[in-house]
């Protein structure tokens, strides 16, 4: 057996030799379009404006994003107990990725042809659905590039990838606030802005589909039912990195349950309008862009902790920004240091599930991380927004800075730094 693993492996090596520079191709193409477009959707200013719009209701804010994340809470397990037996990842994630992509379209095709209570009820049944693909997707996706990318090559794939991906979503995301929706495009601008975003992960996910060449796992589980594979999970969570890490994530992401809020704060200040979107857009997804090609580098050669750490520095200071900020500097500052931290803290996060324990848990790992995180996400807006619209922004930025700090400290003494690295 351990003669027949140790052939599996070496040909599956051969395979992704062969094929790396294809692949990489492929992944840096498809990156490259489904970020432009689903950095339109998940960055932090179109959607919360756009649901403020709708309904006046800092509250409604906080459900829609608590919809988004309930989705991608119910998904992953099940995601990955359907793909960590299969030998081949691609068709099962292209149609996760096509059903996550009609949901964009069904926003943009909700806010053409209704209205009233009925343009909202479909506006968070899309957000629901979308968010279920989204879970589901990730683990896939991120499962698929661990078969196909080295890790001493994922750091950089993804960090210019995701540049070149943030370069063109900030653009957009100008034009968007300050063309698209301040001069209502076609009738509808929020509507226009997510067709555009639906056409371009289309034809991401078209470039998957045709120049992929994935290989037969090398390790796979027997399949198994579902809750069978869930009474496991203490096993996973016996491996001491991958629970200190985890921990270490769910603070993290209880600091980011505010981030529908940001630029309803900097429209409290500075007067919510389409210019103000698309410039905050702008200089957030511009730095979360430009910050990639630092980020991914860094990861490769020393590491993820690292990038994990700066990421978490970064926000910090960006909410502090925010919190002190009195006018367009400072809380167009704010953004900039936001935007970079969202960028390390997705780089990092996703890269080093990939890197604790055995390799065949490694579906289940995605999945167990993107649960919980989905979980804290799906109920943090909903009471955050309650929050705001009670006792006003005050308490949420304690909050969020009180678990940003609990993750540093416990982030720099309790996680050991996954991989085992050379600097080459």
């Amino acid at each position: 057996m351990a003669s027949a693993q140790r052939s599996a492996l070496a040909e599956h090596a051969r395979f992704v030799d062969a094929n790396l520079k294809k692949n990489y191709r492929a992944n840096f193409i498809h990156g490259v379009l489904g970020m432009t477009g689903f950095r339109l959707i998940y960055a932090p200013t179109i959607i919360p404006a756009y649901l403020l719009l709708l309904t006046g209701s800092t509250a409604a804010v906080g459900l829609g994003a608590a919809l988004l994340q309930l989705g991608a809470t119910i998904s992953p397990i099940a995601s990955g107990s359907r793909i960590e037996h299969r030998s081949h990842i691609l068709p099962y994630a292209i149609r996760v990725g096509s059903l996550m992509r009609l949901m964009i379209l069904g926003l943009a095709l909700a806010a053409w042809f209704l209205t009233g209570d009925l343009l909202v009820v479909a506006t968070f049944a899309c957000f629901l659905l979308l968010g279920f693909f989204t879970g589901a997707q990730r683990v896939a996706f991120q499962m698929l590039m661990s078969k196909l990318i080295p890790i001493r090559q994922r750091g950089r794939l993804q960090g210019y990838r995701n540049f070149a991906g943030g370069l063109i979503a900030a653009i957009l995301a100008y034009f968007a606030g300050a063309y698209f929706i301040e001069d209502a495009w076609l009738g509808n601008g929020y509507a226009t802005t997510f067709l555009f975003a639906f056409l371009l992960t289309s034809a991401g996910l078209v470039v998957l589909q045709t120049m992929i060449r994935e290989p037969a796992a090398p390790i796979s589980r027997p399949q198994m039912p579902m809750m069978e594979r869930l009474r496991q999970f203490p096993e996973l969570m016996a491996e001491r990195g991958f629970r200190n890490f985890l921990i270490v994530h769910s603070f993290a992401t209880v600091s980011r349950v505010g981030g529908p809020f940001w630029t309803v704060y900097a429209g409290s200040v500075l007067g919510l309008d389409g210019a103000l979107i698309g410039g905050l857009s702008f200089v957030f997804l511009g730095s979360d862009t430009v910050s990639n090609i630092i980020w991914g580098p860094m990861g490769d050669r020393y590491g993820f902790k690292r990038v994990y750490a700066g990421s978490l520095i970064c926000t910090l200071a960006g909410i502090v920004c925010l919190i002190i900020g009195a006018s367009e500097a400072p809380i167009y500052a704010a953004f900039i240091l936001l935007g970079m931290g969202m960028s390390g803290w997705m780089l990092a996060s996703t890269t080093m599930v990939l890197e604790f324990g055995s390799q065949e848990d490694t579906p289940m790992r995605l999945a167990f991380t993107t649960t919980v995180e989905g979980a804290i996400a799906a109920a943090g807006p909903v009471l955050a927004g309650l929050l705001v619209a009670g006792y006003g922004f005050a308490p949420l930025f304690t909050i969020m800075l009180a678990a940003l700090g609990a993750a540093l400290v416990l982030l720099v003494w309790r996680v050991e730094e996954p991989r085992q690295f050379d600097a080459a």
